[in-house]
């Protein structure tokens, strides 16, 4: 198994998500190197102990290397284009992908690697970068096992949990279903919200009603801010969701699966990506079923726990 601390660190991607998660392996002690196409967005990372490369190839002599980027191609870009991560003589031991790419995409990924002596795992993630700042992500990962027995010291040092799920591709169609119900939820909570408070029920009551009663998650507590003071400040945008429910019901084709809820959750998601407000966080979901209620919202001023440790 290995030692986190003497292992050195490649970091692929430092959006949102990714600097998020480079900064808690940074504070456990881990000697991180990131990079990322724009730099200044890995910059806060050095206060975190971390280094920054100015190209993918200073990241070939890391013993393992973390990729969290948007989509497939850009998976594809870093690793295997001009200058890629894995295009040199010296290559890193272990690529551990967090995005959320098709399981064909990643299976493509998984052969080149091999083809090149690099193992490969797909280490998706549950949570959003608040949650990953406060330690409290879950992994799902898949791949060779014994790889997973080496790394997953510094995976345990992400989250608050890592599920092994098997070989290959697993990883990926379980990261696909539980995105599948993020969007079902958000917008069945978006439903019986307006619902609530058109009957005359504020929706800071309304929430912390539901967030203690037996149909409560995490999920509903960490977003009942957003809810309540109609802070759209992204962390997850209705483009990226669209992205997963175009995936999900792909797979669900494929495995002869009929998801009806799905597919009509897709077609909400659709309409607000339809509404040009693609950057915001699809908690938007909230306004786009007020309207159709014919219902105004306002932001309640009201402290709201978050699940995470603090009020917001």
């Amino acid at each position: 198994m290995t030692d986190a601390t003497t292992t050195r660190v490649g970091w692929i991607g430092t959006g949102r998500m990714g600097a998020a998660m480079a900064a808690r392996l940074a504070d456990a002690g881990v000697d991180v190197t990131a990079w990322n196409r724009t730099i200044a967005k890995a910059e806060p990372l050095k206060e975190h102990g971390a280094s920054l490369a100015e190209s993918l190839g200073a990241l070939r002599d890391r013993d393992v290397v973390f990729t969290m980027v948007s989509t497939a191609s850009v998976l594809e870009k870093v690793l295997f284009g001009d200058d890629g991560l894995l295009t040199g003589d010296e290559l890193p031991g272990v690529v551990i992908d967090s995005s959320t790419v098709s399981v064909e995409s990643s299976a493509e990924v998984r052969r080149a690697c091999a083809e090149r002596g690099v193992a490969y795992l797909a280490a998706p993630v549950s949570g959003n970068p608040k949650v990953a700042r406060a330690g409290a992500l879950s992994l799902v990962v898949s791949g060779d096992r014994e790889t997973y027995d080496q790394v997953a010291p510094l995976l345990e040092r992400l989250g608050r949990s890592v599920t092994y799920v098997g070989e290959g591709e697993t990883a990926r169609l379980v990261k696909i279903a539980h995105n599948l119900m993020l969007g079902v939820v958000t917008q069945t909570l978006a439903e019986i919200t307006v619902l609530a408070e058109k009957g005359g029920v504020q929706r800071h009551a309304f929430l912390e009603f539901l967030n203690d009663s037996v149909m409560g998650s995490a999920f509903t507590r960490y977003k009942s801010p957003a809810f309540v003071h109609l802070d759209y400040t992204p962390t997850f945008t209705p483009i990226l969701l669209r992205k997963d429910f175009d995936l999900g019901l792909t797979a669900a084709r494929a495995l002869d699966v009929p998801m009806p809820v799905t597919a009509l959750t897709a077609q909400l998601i659709q309409a607000s990506v339809g509404t040009g407000r693609v950057d915001e966080d699809f908690a938007v979901l909230l306004d786009l079923q007020a309207a159709a209620s014919g219902l105004r919202l306002e932001p309640e001023d009201v402290a709201v726990d978050d699940g995470l440790g603090r009020p917001s």
